[in-house]
């Protein structure tokens, strides 16, 4: 079971950590964004995981996805990728875009581990925090999650599904807050920005099917509200 009260306190350590102590995590400020991702090692350390890093190179300088895994790590059947990313816009600490994501990626890595290891399973999750998503690396090659897409294509890596957590942390309750891009204003989704979406392809529908469920069944954000 999981302690409601001690999630949204860590869930606010990563934000705070991100946002406040080391601030804007941008492409203008690559030294911060290494710290960013020495604070995602550290915490996989600290709850025993392995951790790795995946880095290449971007305008001459050295950055890196953050890897862990949770689960079986040799012999398992089942894999699944759970990415967020860790950089933020420039001008921004980027509160919601990525920090909020990524604090929840690390806290389910957290729970994930406790019940692999109460309830072992043949499943394995990966966990990859991606170095660069928003410009000037957006849309090209140096993003962190085309880097680790090349990596598995070229390891042959078979995967079940991913999951990309993205945005997760914002809140609104007044009517009409909630907005949305062309065409999707016209459907009938809620005007009230209180909810996480879940969004997948037409391959991925099983697996958005099972999480939709899965969420109708346990609607943990409710908790965090």
């Amino acid at each position: 079971m999981i302690d409601v009260e001690k999630t949204k306190q860590r869930l606010k350590s990563h934000l705070t950590t991100l946002t406040i102590e080391i601030g804007e995590r941008s492409v203008r400020f690559l030294p911060n964004l290494s710290k960013a991702a020495s604070h995602i090692e550290n915490f996989y350390h600290e709850i025993g995981l392995s951790v790795e890093r995946e880095t290449y190179s971007f305008r001459g300088q050295e950055v890196a996805n953050v890897i862990s895994y949770a689960g079986e790590t040799i012999s398992f059947t089942r894999n699944y990728i759970v990415g967020a990313h860790y950089d933020s816009v420039a001008g921004t600490v980027g509160a919601d875009d990525n920090a909020s994501a990524v604090a929840v990626q690390l806290e389910t890595a957290r729970e994930l581990s406790n019940l692999f290891s109460k309830k072992p399973s043949k499943t394995r999750v990966k966990f990859v925090s991606f170095a660069l998503e928003e410009p000037p690396a957006f849309g090209t090659r140096h993003m962190g999650s085309k880097v680790h897409a090349r990596a598995c294509k070229k390891a042959r890596e078979k995967l079940d599904g991913m999951l990309c957590l993205e945005m997760v942390g914002y809140t609104c309750f007044e009517p009409g807050c909630q907005k949305y891009p062309f065409p999707l204003m016209f459907m009938d989704y809620p005007k009230i920005g209180n909810y996480v979406g879940i969004v997948g392809n037409l391959r991925s529908k099983p697996l958005t099917e099972s999480i939709y469920e899965a969420f109708s069944k346990t609607p943990i954000f409710r908790w965090l509200n």
